[in-house]
């Protein structure tokens, strides 16, 4: 598999970059083990060991965490992700990895301003009645900029950076090969699912590059709050907040989309001008309420996840604004979380076992999750049932509802087991906005914020209507099964009177056995000619007449170097498969 990798020598000189920053942070053993020294060097690329403990000091997070952040964008982007993965890493890894930065030196403006003529048509200068060239932020994959329309309207033009789409590819690739490699070779690692995580990677990245389908998540959003009235919260004017006019009442607020200038490139949006999430002196000075904004923000973000099954992913400070009238407003829909209706009625049924102290609930939940993975589910439920049970007592405002998702994920860790790869977005989101709430109120109440939404989204699922919509939609379902029942019964005796049924078999590591197989019968190849050789040059030593050399027969010389040669490259072979067998 490796030599087929690197028939594209295009990424060559990538590959050989990635392997010498991890040797520069003390991941030389892996690189070995994965066999990407041996490979690099037959390909002509040699790696300097000789600095190879040069970080090997620091603590293996922190060496991972900096090894991304100089391997380039698409790598940062990673840690990133991994990040939100408290399911498959410990806490000092999440927070290592929690203090990448996606920030970048800005791009050549000659190089933005002839990418954003082709998009848009004409040049910025002429779109807008207003641009400024110099960028508002820089990041690894995209910029923004200010600009006003001829209406006297503020946007941010954001525009990716000319010519990543290749290098992002090319570090696509290679991590889906360096993942595979890793799952195969190294039970360390393979504990981490790196295929799993690369693939999902992969395709989270390119819908990022993607600006158009980041403005339709926005759009989206925007439709879930149209009329959207926060009953937990005080109506505008009352405690003390400043009153605003009607026209900009909306408690939540998602930037206009502008479509005619938004592409795959480039994306025209409403300005915020708001107060940072990350300002909270700002938010003091401006007379706004911490406490009716932490309780807004939670509820906004438990009606995407709970009642929309669409959420914004990345709830942290940097992508909030506070607006006047304690306003929210909401950016950066790059990377959105979904939920089927069947993964909501679960999360719903796990977060009121874990408010309500109800074990055998929040367990039941957890062993859905983990349906496909062999598990000692009484030692399981005896864990989740023992942490449900510590909170017994516990009045409700003192819950943290993070920590626990947190713990009880750290449970899940414990038995090597993952979670679906599309609650971990979910379990992320969730500590991410109660820290946020703590940040703006120390007595900020998760799980009293969560609660009156469980339990009305928990009646939602009862109402005759909703019971209706739910038999309707199995008794289609049924009636469709049953109709195509005696086709599909047909196909399959069909197939079997010809001969052409196929029964296929999944089985795991199958792959791996298979390569061992074909290194097995490559050896066993090469044993054979270094027999035939063997036999064949002794029998050349007896015939006399032709060339000769120390008055021996070069012919026979000849077939005993070969046979050396290919008894040497035998015995190293197998040398060097017991060598790793061993490591792992």
């Amino acid at each position: 598999m490796l030599w087929q990798a690197l028939t594209a020598v295009r990424d060559l000189g990538r590959l050989h970059d990635i392997a010498a920053i991890l040797v520069r942070y003390g991941f030389g053993d892996m690189v070995r083990r994965m066999g990407l020294a041996n490979a690099l060097e037959r390909a002509g690329r040699m790696l300097h060991w000789s600095n190879a403990e040069e970080f090997a000091h620091m603590p293996p997070p922190e060496r991972v965490r900096r090894a991304l952040e100089e391997m380039g964008p698409t790598f940062v982007k990673l840690g990133q992700v991994l990040a939100t993965r408290i399911d498959l890493f410990e806490p000092e890894w999440i927070a290592e990895f929690g203090k990448l930065q996606d920030s970048a030196p800005a791009a050549p403006w000659a190089d933005i301003s002839q990418q954003l003529t082709e998009d848009l048509g004409a040049s910025p200068e002429t779109v807008f009645a207003a641009f400024d060239p110099e960028p508002l932020a820089a990041a690894s994959i995209a910029q923004v900029h200010r600009a006003r329309l001829d209406d006297g309207s503020c946007v941010v033009v954001k525009v990716r950076r000319p010519g990543i789409r290749p290098i992002i590819e090319a570090d696509l690739r290679w991590l889906m090969r360096l993942a595979e490699l890793a799952e195969t070779e190294s039970s360390e690692l393979r504990a981490f699912h790196p295929q799993e995580v690369a693939r999902n990677f992969s395709l989270s990245l390119r819908r990022e590059l993607d600006f158009a389908g980041e403005c339709r998540n926005a759009e989206r959003i925007a439709e879930s709050f149209a009329g959207y009235a926060d009953s937990d919260s005080p109506e505008p004017g009352q405690n003390g907040e400043a009153a605003v006019p009607a026209t900009a009442s909306a408690i939540i607020v998602i930037p206009r989309v502008y479509w005619q200038w938004t592409g795959e490139r480039v994306c025209v949006q409403e300005f915020i001008d708001g107060i940072s999430g990350r300002n909270l002196q700002a938010v003091e000075q401006a007379g706004l309420d911490r406490k009716v904004l932490a309780q807004r923000g939670a509820n906004a973000v438990l009606k995407m996840i709970l009642e929309d099954g669409f959420f914004h992913a990345d709830p942290h400070p940097g992508n909030i604004f506070y607006l006047p009238g304690n306003r929210i407003a909401f950016i950066d829909f790059g990377m959105v979380g979904r939920l089927t209706e069947e993964r909501r009625d679960q999360l719903i049924s796990l977060l009121l076992g874990l408010v309500k102290h109800q074990p055998q609930r929040v367990a039941d939940v957890m062993l859905d999750w983990t349906a496909e993975v062999t598990v000692d589910e009484a030692g399981l439920i005896l864990e989740i049932q023992t942490f449900v049970d510590q909170y017994h007592g516990v009045a409700l405002k003192q819950l943290k509802l993070g920590a626990m998702l947190s713990d009880l994920v750290d449970i899940l860790r414990q038995h090597q087991l993952a979670l679906p790869t599309d609650l971990s977005l979910l379990v992320k989101a969730f500590i991410s906005l109660e820290g946020m709430g703590r940040e703006l109120d120390p007595e900020f109440d998760m799980a009293g914020a969560a609660l009156s939404l469980l339990e009305r989204a928990m009646r939602a699922r009862y109402t005759p209507a909703a019971i209706l919509k739910r038999s309707w939609h199995t008794a289609s379902e049924a009636i469709a099964l049953i109709a195509g029942l005696p086709q599909d019964i047909s196909r399959l005796l069909r197939a079997a009177r010809r001969g052409r049924l196929e029964i296929h078999i999944d089985i795991s590591h199958l792959k791996r056995v298979g390569n061992q197989l074909d290194s097995a019968a490559n050896r066993l190849v090469i044993g054979i000619v270094v027999a035939a050789l063997i036999i064949g040059s002794s029998i050349v030593m007896t015939v006399p007449g032709g060339p000769t050399l120390l008055g021996l027969p070069v012919f026979g010389l000849l077939g005993f170097f070969g046979a050396v040669v290919g008894g040497v490259w035998l015995l190293l072979s197998i040398w060097k498969t017991g060598r790793m067998d061993r490591e792992r």
